[in-house]
């Protein structure tokens, strides 16, 4: 692998480390937002960054609503067909727990429904030692000023790359003219 191609990689590199940076800063006030964590490995081919979600539990705080669901522990809540961690629900006109586009939260057996007290009528399915707590959202576990440290670390990467890549592209530049002007 020679040189351009290295630094190609390490721009790609600090290019997904930034992308990802960037996603958690954005979502960095979304209930129930787990960050992803970039890790950086050198292989054959130049540098890699994958991104892997942290489990880390996010804060949790009292809302006072009583239909707002925290999980406590790993799991997450099955609704309009995907995962999530945001527990803020409401009761819609038909009594179904939903969330706040309308989609309905999946119980042990269907749709969660919700009684008129606020009682949920089905168990939402959770992992052994995972529990849900009423009345409480789960905070995303995403450090702002961390991840602003990532940004700027990401684009600092990338500005080193690319300098290297001109050094390289100059020093192979006056080569060629050098051989070119001794024939």
């Amino acid at each position: 692998m020679d040189g351009i191609s290295w630094t190609a990689s390490a721009m790609q590199a600090a290019r997904a480390r930034l992308e990802i940076a960037a996603r958690n800063l954005a979502n960095a006030s979304s209930d129930g937002f787990r960050k992803t964590v970039a890790h950086v490995t050198l292989t054959a081919r130049g540098l890699v960054t994958r991104g892997a979600v942290s489990h880390e539990q996010g804060a949790l705080r009292q809302t006072g609503r009583p239909l707002d669901l925290a999980i406590a522990g790993e799991g997450a809540f099955r609704v309009g067909g995907t995962e999530t961690r945001n527990g803020a629900f409401v009761r819609d006109t038909q009594g179904y727990l939903c969330d706040d586009r309308g989609r309905r939260v999946q119980g042990t057996h269907g749709f969660v429904r919700v009684a008129t007290d606020g009682t949920l009528l089905d168990k939402i399915p959770l992992p052994y030692r995972s529990h849900l707590i009423s009345g409480a959202l789960e905070s995303p576990n995403v450090n702002a000023v961390g991840e602003m440290v990532a940004v700027l670390d990401a684009q600092r990467s990338f500005e080193s790359a690319q300098k290297a890549l001109v050094s390289i592209d100059e020093a192979r530049t006056k080569a060629a003219n050098e051989v070119a002007r001794l024939r």
